[in-house]
């Protein structure tokens, strides 16, 4: 029985080598935020170890369809990476994606799913049921616009999401889209983290597609949202530089106060 047990396990090596690798593999592609007005609301609340506020909005993609724990959609490892990148950082990450919401979706439930958050920063993730249902990317890019001067004014840093790179997807007008959502964040000067991009360099430098797309060859695998939020957390910690001599904030333990 145990001889069994110790070849199951043997067996199993090499394909959870392969899924940790695939995350790291995807991650050295590396993905900045485009150049844009700086998150200063977010770096400030950085450099003082929070708390930080973080509203990620969209689809089922930022939902986390096929993950049954919700650590694990991209949201969760944003949260993860940003707290082991930043030991001490207090940060909350609502995850506020709805399946099959479109742009016009999102903007109609700001107020419900994103304002009542007060969110320091929103992460926007956009495009992909658009596209996909034929709706016209050029009727949408005021939409876009309409959505960041909302989140604007509600005084949040916001961080535009595109399209994954995706067999579906590249199989739709996407271009389109693509050049929507960076027409929109080039008018209104935010940041752009384009997944799009960070999937395909990924791919290029040889990582399957099948890696980071699930079965429906639409949404990430669990690697694909591990490799976005992780990516995500690491463009956010670039593009808001802190002093790394700061010594993260006291902790009270059996009523004295000691460094973490």
């Amino acid at each position: 029985m145990r001889t069994g047990l110790l070849a199951f396990a043997l067996a199993l090596l090499p394909h959870l080598a392969f899924a940790q690798s695939a995350v790291e593999q995807c991650l050295t592609a590396g993905q900045r935020l485009t150049e844009a007005a700086p998150l200063s609301r977010t770096s400030t609340l950085l450099r003082t170890f929070g708390p930080l506020r973080i509203v990620a909005i969209g689809s089922s993609s930022t939902r986390g369809l096929w993950q049954s724990d919700p650590a694990l959609t991209y949201p969760g490892m944003l949260k993860s990476e940003l707290e082991r990148l930043k030991p001490g950082l207090q940060v909350s990450v609502f995850n506020s994606g709805r399946n099959a919401d479109t742009i016009p979706g999102n903007v109609a439930r700001f107020e419900r799913d994103v304002f009542a958050h007060k969110p320091d920063l929103v992460i926007w993730q956009i495009g992909t049921n658009d596209v996909t249902w034929l709706q016209s990317s050029d009727r949408l890019t005021g939409k876009i616009v309409e959505g960041i001067r909302l989140l604007k004014a509600a005084g949040a840093d916001v961080v535009l999401m595109d399209q994954q790179y995706a067999p579906v997807i590249l199989a739709s007008n996407y271009s389109k889209m693509q050049a929507s959502i960076a027409d929109a964040a080039r008018r209104e000067n935010v940041s752009l983290f384009s997944r799009f991009d960070l999937m395909r360099r990924a791919v290029e430098g040889g990582l399957p597609m099948t890696a980071l797309t699930s079965w429906d060859g639409l949404h990430n695998s669990a690697d694909g949202y591990a490799c976005t939020g992780r990516a995500l957390a690491r463009a956010i910690m670039a593009a808001t530089p802190t002093d790394d001599k700061q010594n993260a904030p006291a902790k009270r333990q059996r009523g004295k106060w000691n460094k973490k």
